[in-house]
């Protein structure tokens, strides 16, 4: 049972760590100390919800539907252009940008957001629905292996939040926000471009 929860770590491990428009937006919040728990709380339930669903069998009925990934796709790869515009628009403004309140999010639009560069990212359905609920059928103890796989994202997304905290200080720079700023712009437009041409 152990061993069954440790792999499902490493594999949920490996799914989530890497550049993607969910990790920049939790860790440039985390920077601004902008709602640095609910932010992570709310990308860990919703991938632990998504990773229930595909440890159950839904992963398969997703993947089957072609008409689903497109309108998920397009859907998402709109989002990720508005969200990296404005990233970007940030990043070229002149003013200083200090940590103040002033600077950060509301609680409804770091709410919504997170929800956005969540849920409307169709590789979080690939990831979490579909991969890991394919593997999940290899062992018997498949919940288990969900456990692991969603403890995974606890553990990565508090961390890169709150290590984004710690980061502040350096931040107070307005060179280093626009550094930031560009990296965040960047890669949600990276990552629209690859969903397009992935329907394409």
């Amino acid at each position: 049972m152990l061993i069954t929860f440790i792999k499902g770590l490493g594999v949920g491990s490996g799914l989530i760590i890497a550049i993607g428009a969910q990790n920049a937006f939790v860790l440039s919040q985390g920077v601004r100390k902008s709602h640095y728990l609910i932010i992570p709380a709310i990308c860990s339930f919703c991938d632990a919800a998504l990773i229930i669903l595909g440890v159950s069998g839904v992963g398969t009925i997703v993947a089957m539907n072609p008409l689903l990934s497109n309108i998920a796709a397009f859907g998402g790869a709109l989002f990720l252009f508005w969200y990296g515009l404005s990233s970007f628009r940030a990043a070229f403004k002149e003013s200083s940008l200090e940590i103040t309140d002033e600077s950060k999010i509301s609680l409804k639009a770091a709410i919504l957001t997170t929800i956005g560069v969540t849920l409307l990212n169709p590789h979080v359905y690939l990831d979490t629905v579909v991969l890991v609920g394919s593997i999940s059928a290899q062992f018997n103890d498949k919940y288990i292996f969900g456990a692991g796989a969603a403890s995974a994202s606890f553990i990565w997304f508090f961390s890169l939040s709150l290590c984004g905290k710690k980061l502040a200080p350096l931040f107070k720079k307005p060179g280093a926000w626009k550094i930031l700023d560009g990296f965040v712009g960047i890669t949600m437009w990276w990552i629209a471009v690859t969903l397009i041409i992935g329907v394409l």
